[in-house]
């Protein structure tokens, strides 16, 4: 009989070999009536190597010709019409591949990145056998633009005491597996300006992608009614962090002792309903009010609304795992490099957004045959060093004329990947958390002319 991990891997070597493959590009083309690029530069060129960037520590359009120039005479699924990719005579030059770019459709960066995360989410079940569903915990976060008219426009930056910033800022909302790690594509729009949005409306559009059976996780930014009664809408189940305030008036004044939990029924607030003036008059959500004792602070209560009738502890216990999010925020942000995204137009910017979801995706998918052929959780492995595997494997799996090459790639890559095992931390810190100070600072700069004051 076929082990899983054999199905998973099978599937997964399918998965890249079939993802942007120049039969699926060519399909999804069809789809959107979309003209299909012909030449060196095809869209499935342009995927790859946009994927390929985001693996690479620099990053540079560059690394991603030399790249293409290097390996493309032993690409298998190299352009046919291509004389100059057959002969490898392709320049080195950039000019070419950044109008492939530009041109590329951002339909075609979307549908890319939720054909990905399709795929994936269906082998890499990690499911808890009292819940038997998949987890995702919702966050939101903040992007760092360049400082171009037309983001500036898109996206306006903020404003302090002293005056308006200087780069502008997007706000963007993720849903992330909470075992798995295997990020959705996430929603976006501006933090600041007359167009603002906030978290709660990017959440509840990011809610329609969202697997059907899916339970939502959130800390007490998104434990409102609205969002509640989105998430009930779609018939998923919740877990929500409130605040004690909020928490008063879903119990309608009455308290609750740690480690109890009382059945209720949320209805809309006055505030809830002038801020949202889209619920229906007999909006309400139906669930549990959870107290428990903060474990770290023996001082401080936790409140929490969901719909699972799960004890007390359990509910906590799942609570704890919303912290997962953190840390692939930073992953997304400082190892995938999405902290500031270099593009200079809003086009640009959301298919380099996608793409780099695209090569976090494959690099949680590694993670997670690797953690299962070898009995490990896949958060148990290292990230960056999965990371750094991916790209080292990259040319190598490009290269593989054969099936039973691809194959043989693939499985050393999952071995090399299974021994970056983290280190379990078996006691607190025995210092405490410090910062460095932020030293001398240079001169401002002053407008010519402006007279400098004494």
């Amino acid at each position: 009989m076929t082990s899983p991990i054999s199905i998973d891997l099978d599937v997964f070597e399918r998965i890249l070999q079939s993802t942007v493959s120049v039969s699926f590009v060519e399909q999804l083309c069809r789809r959107r009536r979309i003209k299909l690029r012909r030449g060196i530069y095809s869209l499935t060129v342009v995927v790859w190597l946009m994927i390929y960037q985001r693996l690479n520590s620099k990053r540079t359009l560059s690394a991603a010709v030399q790249f293409l120039a290097r390996e493309t005479c032993r690409w298998p699924h190299r352009s046919q019409d291509s004389r100059r990719m057959g002969e490898c005579r392709i320049s080195t030059r950039t000019g070419g591949y950044c109008r492939a770019r530009l041109k590329m459709p951002k339909l075609v960066a979307t549908d890319v990145c939720d054909h990905i995360f399709e795929q994936l989410q269906a082998i890499m079940q990690e499911r808890l056998p009292d819940v038997g569903r998949p987890m995702f915990v919702i966050d939101g976060t903040t992007l760092r633009l360049q400082h171009r008219p037309e983001l500036v426009k898109a996206f306006p930056p903020g404003s302090n005491q002293h005056g308006e910033n200087h780069w502008p800022t997007m706000l963007l909302v993720a849903f992330h597996d909470v075992h798995t790690g295997l990020a959705m594509r996430p929603s976006w729009g501006p933090m600041y300006g007359q167009q603002a949005v906030g978290e709660q409306v990017l959440a509840r559009e990011a809610l329609q992608r969202l697997p059907g059976d899916a339970i939502v996780l959130a800390d007490c930014d998104f434990g409102i009614f609205a969002f509640a009664h989105a998430v009930q809408q779609t018939e998923r189940s919740m877990i929500f962090r409130l605040t004690a305030a909020r928490t008063q008036k879903v119990l309608g004044g009455m308290s609750l002792r740690p480690g109890r939990r009382r059945k209720v029924t949320w209805e809309a607030s006055r505030w809830d309903r002038s801020t949202h003036c889209d619920l229906p008059e007999e909006a309400s959500v139906k669930g549990w009010v959870i107290a428990c004792q903060n474990p770290a602070r023996q001082d401080e209560m936790l409140f929490f609304f969901t719909t699972l009738d799960l004890k007390p502890k359990r509910i906590l216990a799942l609570y704890k795992l919303r912290w997962n999010i953190e840390t692939d925020l930073r992953s997304l942000k400082r190892t995938v490099d999405l902290h500031q995204v270099t593009s200079k137009s809003q086009s640009m910017v959301e298919k380099e957004i996608l793409m780099a979801i695209c090569a976090y995706n494959v690099v949680r998918a590694v993670q997670y045959l690797s953690a299962s052929a070898a009995g490990l959780r896949p958060r148990q492995l290292s990230f960056s060093t999965a990371q750094d595997a991916v790209l080292a494997a990259w040319p190598y799996l490009q290269r593989a004329s054969t099936q039973a090459e691809f194959h043989a790639e693939v499985q050393r890559l999952l071995r090399v990947v299974a021994e970056s095992r983290l280190p379990e931390r078996s006691h607190r810190r025995s210092y405490p958390r410090e910062i460095w100070g932020r030293g001398g600072h240079f001169p401002f700069r002053r407008s010519p002319g402006k007279e400098v004051r004494p």
